[in-house]
């Protein structure tokens, strides 16, 4: 693989509103395809994104207004709007998704209560990636492991839950046609070289998981996309809606080949981010492997911290809030940088320990290899952490496992590999990888 071209995607603020700017989203994808097309012979093309955002379009299939950020503070009251028409477990035993205000549900009900002009005007409604393959395809469908995050769609059916959709007093006919990962959809519309455009996986945390270089052969195994983010989970071949699942906060999406994640979103580096800006304001001259320098060299610490704690999702001094932390809770506190490093990279190892934990309760199996991949990969030092407490091999890499997994599921569509199977091969052949087994830590219960 090779970078074309890297550019931010920038958002737009209106009064309270947070929008995508996706029309320089597409200037920028129409372009580097343009450029990209004139010095290569390019056979297909995917587009990838996050997941439960979306751009409401109209009859016209042109967009109805802008498309909200997840971030946007607009679907803040509309739990109670939603439990008031179907519970909260209900929801659940149908679609395996939890219930959080950024979720697709959570922003319709919004349309539906704050604009409900815009609501009425709604046609369909296309997600991210799913919105660009049809910008540069004319085929308007919903890819169904960007579909399975947006609250409405069934994983046993592998369709959108339209009953339920219905009981919760909104349209199914708003929804497009579910298409399954690795769909071709034809030629791009938006001139060019006839290049064909693949519905690939359009979550970019399926692309990701796809290209997880684990054996072929399936085994006891889990993977952490580790950024900003930590998502931990295993893949499965049927959901597990149990209440169980429901109240430890675990929550399913589709993958490739039909495959179930069932996983957990918690934060990740975001904390180390924040203390990293922190630092650069006051001045302070580091670079990363200076702070992994100074945290392998700090002393272990005799207790963690829950940075799942509601004060640590927001910017701000984050030094400061880990230190008050550990003042609340008679935790020794932090007095260098590298104290800091490391009782953050501590805190993430245990809990990632404590989430294998509760999967191996759910799926009644052992975890034996923890692959890591994304941005994380690189963090020798927490994925040495991370083995000697959750007492498992971690297996670190792919870095750029959702470019990867993206590229790979088109070669299979393209035919190129002929099974689903070759797609997880040709990864573990393809990632520069690390391994890490665990040293003298015994794991706690």
């Amino acid at each position: 693989m090779s970078e074309v071209h890297r550019f931010a995607t920038p958002m737009l603020v209106e009064g309270e509103r947070l929008y995508w700017d996706l029309e320089a989203v597409w200037t920028e994808l129409d372009a580097t395809f343009r450029r990209v097309c004139a010095s290569e012979e390019v056979r297909s093309i995917s587009v990838d994104s996050w997941g439960v955002d979306y751009v409401p379009l109209d009859a016209r299939m042109q967009p109805v207004r802008r498309a909200h950020c997840y971030r946007d503070t607009r679907t803040a009251n509309m739990a109670e709007q939603i439990r008031r028409r179907v519970h909260p477990s209900a929801i659940y035993a149908i679609t395996g998704v939890q219930p959080q205000a950024i979720n697709t549900l959570f922003q319709v009900v919004a349309d539906q209560v704050i604009t409900p002009a815009d609501y009425d005007r709604t046609a369909t409604r296309l997600l991210i990636a799913d919105y660009f393959n049809y910008r540069f395809s004319g085929q308007a469908f919903a890819e169904v492991s960007a579909a399975s995050t947006t609250q409405v769609f069934a994983p046993r059916l592998m369709t959108w839950a339209r009953p339920l959709i219905r009981r919760l007093g909104l349209h199914p006919e708003q929804w497009p046609p579910t298409i399954p990962s690795g769909t071709r959809l034809g030629p791009v519309q938006s001139g060019g070289p006839p290049v064909e455009v693949i519905a690939g996986c359009s979550h970019d945390t399926a692309c990701a998981v796809a290209a997880v270089p684990a054996a072929s052969d399936g085994g006891a195994w889990a993977f952490l996309s580790s950024g900003t983010w930590s998502i931990i989970g295993v893949e499965l071949d049927q959901a597990v809606l149990t209440g169980e699942a429901r109240m430890l906060g675990y929550t399913h999406e589709v993958g490739f080949n039909r495959s179930i994640r069932l996983l957990k979103n918690m934060t990740g580096l975001w904390v180390l981010q924040e203390c990293e800006r922190a630092w650069r304001k006051a001045g302070e001259a580091f670079n990363y492997d200076m702070l992994l320098d100074e945290a392998r060299r700090a002393d272990p610490w005799p207790e963690v911290v829950d940075l799942s704690d509601v004060r640590f999702a927001a910017r701000g001094d984050m030094p400061r809030r880990l230190r008050r932390y550990c003042q609340e809770h008679s935790i020794p506190v932090p007095g260098s940088r590298g104290a800091v490093v490391r009782l953050i990279l501590e805190s993430l190892a245990e809990m990632y320990r404590k989430a294998l934990r509760q999967l191996e309760t759910l799926i009644a199996r052992p975890v034996r290899v923890l692959h890591v991949v994304g941005g994380g990969a690189r963090n020798a030092l927490l994925n040495q952490w991370t083995a000697d407490r959750c007492g498992c091999q971690v297996v670190a890499g792919p870095a750029e496992a959702t470019s990867l997994g993206n590229l790979l599921v088109q070669a299979y569509a393209m035919g190129d590999l002929q099974s689903p199977g070759d797609v997880r091969r040709v990864a573990a052949r393809s990632a520069r990888i690390a391994v890490f087994d665990p040293k003298g830590v015994t794991s706690r219960p």
